[in-house]
């Protein structure tokens, strides 16, 4: 049996010239670091946000950027339709949008569990199969990367509907990687846990810093960039022989499974302070 005929690794091989991605949510926070990245690398990014003052934050100049509800079937075909006739079709999206709200699963209602699948896990299988169909219909293979979370592998208390869409993601991630490797689509997931996003940062409080120490392994919050690094590599030649996998960047606190050093003696324990 001859070895595939493979060429040689080079540093290019990250690049994304030419290619076309798709960013939703991208206004802000680790989407809107997503589509800098994969701009900086080469790729004509279109944005589909909601929130239109900031859709086009980031991807300049060649970058599009749309308002979208991504949950809203006719505004997602709308979107498509705009990015192809602008950019061309779309190889790479990346699942971003998502959100969440603190309620005791016991107080919470099925219209904001609805609401919590539809906004996480509902949205990310309607854009995979708009976007695929594009490239299949093109004759195109691609990669298609899903921010999921952490808490898609471990309880979440107050979270158990956000959870369990993120964890719902992991799941599609592995079934539509097996699914759509014959047309040459690659499908992994990205798992953040603390990162420093503005929103995470205007709520963290002034200790932040310091707890963040004791909790992650590596002893301070991720950042944005750095999550943003993983899907530029997922999304490019680096990874073609990567797929159906969830990437962790957390800084370790998957690993650690409820480990973490004492902020008195610095000895890792397990469980209460």
């Amino acid at each position: 049996v001859a070895l595939p005929d493979t060429p040689p690794l080079r540093p290019d091989a990250i690049r994304l010239d030419g290619r076309v991605a798709v960013v939703t949510g991208g206004g802000a926070g680790i989407g809107r670091g997503v589509a800098e990245a994969l701009t900086a690398f080469g790729a004509r990014v279109a944005v589909w946000e909601r929130d239109a003052d900031t859709a086009g934050s980031g991807i300049e100049p060649d970058g599009l950027g749309l308002t979208v509800d991504v949950r809203e079937v006719d505004q997602v075909e709308r979107a498509l339709t705009e990015t192809i006739a602008e950019l061309g079709t779309p190889t790479i999206l990346v699942n971003n949008a998502g959100g969440t709200f603190r309620q005791p699963f016991l107080e919470s209602t099925q219209k904001g569990r609805d609401a919590v699948h539809r906004a996480n896990l509902g949205q990310v299988l309607l854009c995979t199969q708009l976007v695929a169909r594009a490239m299949v219909d093109a004759g195109l293979g691609g990669s298609i990367v899903n921010l999921t979370s952490i808490e898609a592998d471990r309880a979440a208390p107050g979270y158990a509907a956000y959870a369990a869409s993120k964890a719902g993601i992991g799941n599609f991630t592995r079934s539509a990687a097996v699914e759509l490797a014959p047309h040459g689509i690659r499908v992994n997931a990205v798992a953040p846990d603390i990162t420093a996003t503005e929103g995470i940062l205007e709520r963290a409080g002034d200790d932040a810093p310091r707890r963040w120490a004791d909790l992650v392994p590596l002893g301070r919050a991720g950042t944005v960039a750095e999550v943003a690094g993983v899907v530029a590599f997922l999304a490019s030649n680096l990874a073609a022989y990567v797929t159906g996998e969830t990437i962790h960047v957390d800084g370790g606190t998957a690993a650690a499974g409820g480990w973490y050093r004492h902020p008195d003696t610095g000895e890792h324990v397990l469980g209460p302070r």
